[in-house]
């Protein structure tokens, strides 16, 4: 199987011993206490489930700024994207002091961490100008991402960190929520060898359905691992349970069995495009997939990013920095001509109009209005599930005005 970033083994920083877990537990009722915000919060779901191997826990401001610039830390270890604990309130923290980390996204902020500190530093404008163009390529707030990032905190809070729960994840989503150690494990036990990882944050539609297909045939795969983001989107965006309901539906009906394994992560949504592939790809070889799907505008939003910035990036990497290999793919769609969904650049002889293809906007609007998109857009299965959902957005919206 394919080995860890950067380690023998994967190192998920979650205390799987009852007997310990409970005496940090114990522990961390009495140290001092920092609320962490959403996204260090996914971070240490992400370190605890073994996704981010070989962290031991967040990045110092040194470490961040070289992984922001060089896409290295400072000891040489290859990382596309910043794991960083920021915050505004320091106020009874101190270096060499562990403290206990708690969750803002559950009911009465639960301890979901302790953090032996490393480090307290403040971070200049330079700084977060710095980190935030690199990583999303713009410094405007209208990018998702960045209006997120530039308002977590002017101070990183780093060290290592031991995990005491996964957050909302394991108990809202626990059939799809895995660790990587988890996805790994079952990898083994299905004996499973070439493993292809498809990414979504939203429903999978024909077009994606025969690109992971396609993947599978082309790379001669054993199995692939339907891998869904379940922590924070933008606002508009279908939520996870809604998103689960729907490519589970699709597998059982249109995929053969024990050829498909459907699991979820708990991370924010960067849309950070190029170096938010990078990141896929890291967390994808730590769960023991051997390629990464990378398609049209993989990671993006808006025109922050080119259609294929996300798949140029992996030419510009050193020699060894991944693995993991990628499967790179052009926009999917259905031929009129051949009654099958092709990948646009493969299609000889096409013109646009040979293509059947509908906005995001023109689909949810059929969606709302109950009206089922043609089936080679949406299976009918699936398209059933969001007609429910947005029927029921609609009506609730409606009930608001």
């Amino acid at each position: 199987m394919i080995k860890p970033h950067g380690a023998d083994a994967l190192d998920a920083r979650y205390v799987s011993d009852e007997a310990e877990r409970k005496a940090l537990m114990s522990e961390a009722e009495f140290l001092p206490s920092m609320l962490l915000n959403s996204a260090a919060a996914a971070n240490a779901v992400m370190l605890g489930a073994g996704y981010f191997t070989p962290l031991k826990g967040f990045m110092n401001l040194a470490d961040a700024m070289s992984v922001a610039t060089d896409m290295q830390t400072t000891s040489g270890l290859f990382w596309p994207v910043p794991i960083v604990n920021m915050t505004d309130d320091v106020s009874g923290l101190d270096v060499n002091r562990r403290i206990a980390l708690r969750d803002p996204n559950i009911a009465g902020n639960p301890i979901m961490a302790v953090m032996d500190v490393a480090s307290i530093e403040e971070i200049s404008d330079d700084q977060l100008d710095t980190m935030t163009e690199k990583v999303f390529g713009t410094l405007d707030e209208s990018h998702p991402g960045v209006a997120v990032f530039r308002h977590q905190g002017r101070y990183c809070v780093a060290g290592d960190i031991r995990v005491l729960s996964l957050s909302y994840f394991a108990t809202e989503f626990g059939q799809t929520f895995k660790t990587a150690v988890e996805i790994r494990d079952e990898i083994a036990e299905r004996g499973w060898e070439t493993v292809v990882a498809f990414q979504t944050r939203n429903p999978m539609h024909l077009a994606h359905e025969e690109l992971c297909r396609m993947a599978l045939e082309r790379l001669n795969a054993d199995g692939l691992v339907i891998h869904m983001l379940l922590g924070r989107l933008k606002e508009g965006d279908i939520p996870a349970s809604v998103r689960d309901a729907c490519i589970r539906k699709m597998v059982d009906v249109y995929f053969p069995e024990n050829t498909v394994m459907i699991n979820g992560y708990g991370f924010d949504m960067l849309y950070a495009g190029p170096r938010e592939a990078l990141l896929h790809a890291v967390f994808r070889q730590n769960m023991g997939a051997t390629h990464l799907i990378v398609g049209r505008d993989h990671a993006g939003v808006g025109k922050f990013y080119g259609p294929f910035d996300a798949q140029a990036v992996f030419d510009e990497l050193p020699e060894g920095a991944l693995d993991i290999e990628i499967f790179a793919a052009d926009h999917t769609a259905w031929s009129k001509k051949l009654n099958q969904v092709v990948m646009m650049s493969e299609a000889k002889d096409h013109d646009p109009e040979d293509f059947s293809v509908l906005s995001g906007t023109a689909l949810r609007e059929m969606l709302a209005q109950g009206i089922a998109p043609p089936s080679e857009i949406v299976r009918p299965e699936v398209a059933e599930i969001l007609m429910d959902h947005y029927q029921m957005e609609a009506r609730q919206s409606a009930v608001g005005e």
